[in-house]
């Protein structure tokens, strides 16, 4: 795992350093810091990253800002900060965790569970998803998402109106950000669950799910069972 700490204090940032050696061990193949807004951005343009531990206030500066061109990355966020007034709207963008400070190293290691698919996806979720169109990012309202599409390393979304929105996050990563009501129904399929109208058993142990506009989906066949008793 690739990660970037941003964050304007010296101690924490080294005591965060220490935490995520120590919680990910040998999963942790890079760890760089950044302690200005101007630093973190070029360090997310120079190399990739895995996740992305983010303060939100550098020198006076509101690290959202940082945080709603991040969201629109291929890696995933979690937010350390003592301006837990800002949670609620940091969760809406669609980050894997709110670690308020002070924090202990088992909340730290609370949060990268549920980034390594050690714990499960919170109640809430995403209320906007990210996209770049044309050098700036604009944000989806989740509610108008009706499945995702995965598109090798990236992801497409399919929005109420039929557009579709290339995501730069895989169908794994954004599955771990939005709210409970979205089903990973097939490798390469995400639907919002409310919408499946029913379930249906072709030829050839062949599986689909119908949403209410008439479209119908694949489903891998080691989950039909259990969306069939799903569904009712």
């Amino acid at each position: 795992m690739r990660i970037l700490i941003v964050e304007d204090e010296p101690l924490l940032a080294r005591r965060l350093e220490r935490f995520c050696h120590e919680i990910l061990g040998d999963q942790l193949e890079a760890i760089r810091t950044a302690t200005l807004f101007s630093e973190a951005s070029a360090r997310l343009d120079e190399s990739p990253i895995d996740l992305l531990l983010l303060d939100l206030n550098l020198n006076g500066r509101d690290g959202m800002e940082l945080l709603t061109r991040s969201v629109a990355g291929s890696f995933h966020t979690i937010i350390v900060s003592a301006n837990t007034d800002q949670a609620l709207r940091a969760f809406e963008y669609g980050v894997i965790d709110f670690v308020a400070k002070p924090f202990s190293r088992e909340r730290l290691e609370q949060a990268l569970r549920r980034l390594t698919g050690r714990e499960g996806r919170g109640a809430g979720g995403a209320r906007f998803l990210a996209v770049r169109k044309l050098g700036r990012v604009e944000l989806v309202p989740v509610e108008r998402v009706v499945y995702v599409e995965g598109a090798g390393a990236y992801a497409e979304l399919v929005l109420d109106d039929g557009r579709r929105e290339l995501h730069d996050k895989t169908l794994e990563k954004l599955h771990a950000v939005l709210p409970p009501d979205f089903e990973r129904i097939h490798k390469s399929f995400i639907v919002r669950w409310s919408l499946v109208k029913a379930l249906h058993a072709q030829e050839g142990s062949h599986y689909e799910a119908e949403l209410r506009n008439g479209i119908r989906l694949p489903i891998g066949r080691q989950r039909y069972k259990e969306l069939r008793e799903k569904l009712g």
